[in-house]
C-alpha cells in the first residue's frame, strides 16, 4: 500500500423494499483509499453491487471519516456531528430510536 494512503470509513444508505414500507439500511464500510473523495468512490462502487446483489437501491448518501488512528480493538470507526435544539430524550426518539428500527436489546454485562 502506499504510504500517502489512509484508512477511512463510508456510511451509504440503501433503500430494500420498494413496497409502500420500505426498509431502508445504513451500512459503514472501511476503504484504504489516497483521499476521503477516492474512499467515496470506492465506497459508491461497492454500493452498487451490494445493492444489485440485494435487489434494493443505493441512495446516493456516502458520508467519508476520515479514521486518526489504525482500524483495531476500540477504534473510532465513523463520527458525525449534528447541531439540534431537542432535548437528550426527544433527540433518541427523532433520529435513532423512532420505533421502526429492526434491533434487539442488548443485556449489560457483569464486570
Amino acid at each position: 500500500m502506499d504510504m500517502r494512503e489512509a484508512w477511512f470509513s463510508v456510511r451509504c444508505l440503501f433503500r430494500l423494499d420498494a413496497e409502500a414500507a420500505a426498509t431502508y439500511e445504513e451500512r459503514i464500510t472501511l476503504w484504504r483509499a489516497a483521499s476521503p473523495e477516492q474512499a467515496v468512490t470506492l465506497a459508491e462502487a461497492e454500493a452498487g453491487e451490494y445493492a444489485a446483489d440485494v435487489a434494493g437501491e443505493y441512495l446516493g448518501l456516502a458520508q467519508v471519516y476520515s479514521l486518526v488512528d489504525e482500524p483495531g480493538h476500540g477504534a473510532e470507526l465513523f463520527s458525525l456531528l449534528r447541531d439540534s435544539r431537542l432535548q437528550p430524550a426527544a433527540y433518541l426518539d427523532a433520529f435513532f430510536d423512532t420505533g421502526d428500527e429492526r434491533q434487539g436489546a442488548v443485556e449489560a454485562s457483569e464486570g
